[in-house]
């Protein structure tokens, strides 16, 4: 019997079913030392659709088991990972498979709990770990609330509550939830959501700031802002915080956005509450055309202003 016969049985019937069968494959899975690519997309392909009808029970089986894994499919430790905490602590926690966008995509859907977990990873990326500590710092109070570390409902909850109701962890959840994923509506929709043109140009920044060719981030910063490379170089490598600020007000970024950029080039600037409270500050005061008159000037070295 092929394994979609057996989803098909297993989804057919009760969900003891379906957890009976994700388990037994989950469990088989993990008895193997070193899996083939043949088996890595069997479970992939078996156990994914499973989830819609697994209980909590069961998913947080799976979870647990592959955590321990070395290889495990990527698409299913996302799916696990993107559950409510009690589910997908272990995931976040060990999971190799997880990348650096990942984990910042699951900070901005989940806020708190997941990021206390992710900060948990032993060897995490000190951006990832800056952006944790700058959203429990900016959670204030919430940080010692136990509803905050619970089962992850605040996400639900987040999305119902009204401006006027909201603290500022939980405006910066929401916001940070809408930054990591794309806007579904044109440029002109509902208030919040980026417009598609700036979503792409801020998620191809991030993914090029996270990669290991700073060469990489520094062409698209070029584009972007219209700048020469050698400028973009210069401001990357040894621009200052100021300038850094103008460059992302140029490309009308959202605070949070810019915040996450700058972390990624300058990880050790902000260990302490004061100095991202003042990145916020100074970027809140700068408008967007006084950006724009300073941007040609940004990078420059001196008697230096021919493209590289």
């Amino acid at each position: 019997m092929s394994s979609s016969d057996f989803r098909h049985l297993a989804l057919r019937g009760d969900k003891g079913n379906a957890d009976r069968l994700l388990r037994a494959a989950v469990a088989a899975f993990a008895s193997l030392a070193r899996p083939s690519r043949r088996e890595l997309a069997q479970l992939e392909d078996l156990a994914l659709p499973l989830l819609t009808a697994a209980s909590v029970e069961a998913k947080r089986f799976a979870a647990a088991a592959l955590s321990e894994c070395m290889a495990v499919p990527a698409a299913l430790v996302r799916r696990l990972a993107d559950e409510t905490i009690d589910i997908a602590a272990p995931l976040l926690i060990r999971a190799t498979s997880l990348t650096n966008v990942d984990l910042i995509v699951l900070i901005g859907r989940h806020g708190v709990p997941h990021a206390r977990a992710i900060a948990r990873r032993p060897g995490l990326e000190p951006t990832i770990a800056a952006l944790i500590r700058a959203l429990l710092a900016s959670a204030g109070a919430d940080e010692n609330d136990p509803a905050a570390a619970g089962s992850g409902q605040e996400t639900a909850n987040d999305r119902g509550a009204g401006p006027a109701g909201d603290s500022e962890a939980e405006r910066m959840r929401r916001r940070l939830r809408s930054l990591m994923r794309p806007a579904e509506t044109p440029a002109g929709g509902s208030a919040g959501e980026p417009p598609p043109g700036q979503w792409h140009g801020f998620r191809r920044l991030v993914d090029a700031a996270l990669g290991t060719n700073p060469l990489l981030f520094q062409a698209a910063l070029a584009e972007l802002l219209g700048i020469t490379l050698g400028q973009a170089r210069r401001l990357a490598q040894r621009g200052a915080i100021a300038d850094l600020v103008v460059a992302w007000k140029a490309l009308a970024l959202a605070e949070e956005q810019a915040f996450l950029l700058t972390v990624a080039l300058r990880p050790g600037a902000f260990d302490a509450l004061d100095k991202i409270r003042a990145f916020i500050d100074s970027f809140r005061a700068l408008g967007a055309e006084s950006a724009r008159q300073r941007l040609p000037a940004l990078g420059q070295a001196p008697r230096d202003t021919q493209a590289l």
